[in-house]
């Protein structure tokens, strides 16, 4: 009987650590999205990630847009490309700025023009080193381009 309490409380002990770590594994900061005008069906939001531990981006949702990619930006040969990634690589400690030029969330399909003012909610998946997904809900504010 005291063996299996003892395992019951050691268990309950690796939860909370696991889920109390997983609650700081992703720290978002400088995060924006850039307003838009009427009509416009495309959007972008920026952010600046930082994982507790090697982990990568793998999905980005959003309440304002019908889907939200992954993007980077690189120039070759004079020539600014832009191109959707499946995933972002997240290094431990190592911040990832998502910012005009670069790397940065591409938001399609918007369902009504993002106001300054007003704030957007995402949901971001992220996988850890042992390959367990984890979800991140974080609001950014809605910013004109030259604030």
């Amino acid at each position: 009987m005291f063996q299996q309490l003892r395992c019951i409380t050691l268990c309950l002990l690796l939860s909370a650590t696991q889920s109390a770590w997983a609650a700081d594994a992703l720290r978002i900061s400088h995060d924006w999205v850039r307003a838009t005008a009427p009509g416009q069906a495309v959007g972008a939001a920026y952010m600046t990630l930082t994982s507790a531990e090697d982990a990568t981006l793998t999905k980005v949702e959003s309440d304002v847009a019908g889907s939200v990619e992954i993007h980077s930006m690189t120039m070759n040969d004079g020539v600014m490309r832009m191109r959707m990634l499946e995933t972002l690589p997240l290094k431990a400690q190592q911040a990832v700025n998502l910012e005009p030029g670069g790397f940065h969330l591409m938001l399609f399909d918007l369902k009504a023009p993002l106001k300054a003012g007003s704030n957007v909610t995402f949901k971001l998946h992220v996988q850890d080193s042992h390959g367990k997904q984890h979800v991140y809900t974080h609001s950014s504010l809605v910013k004109a381009a030259a604030e």
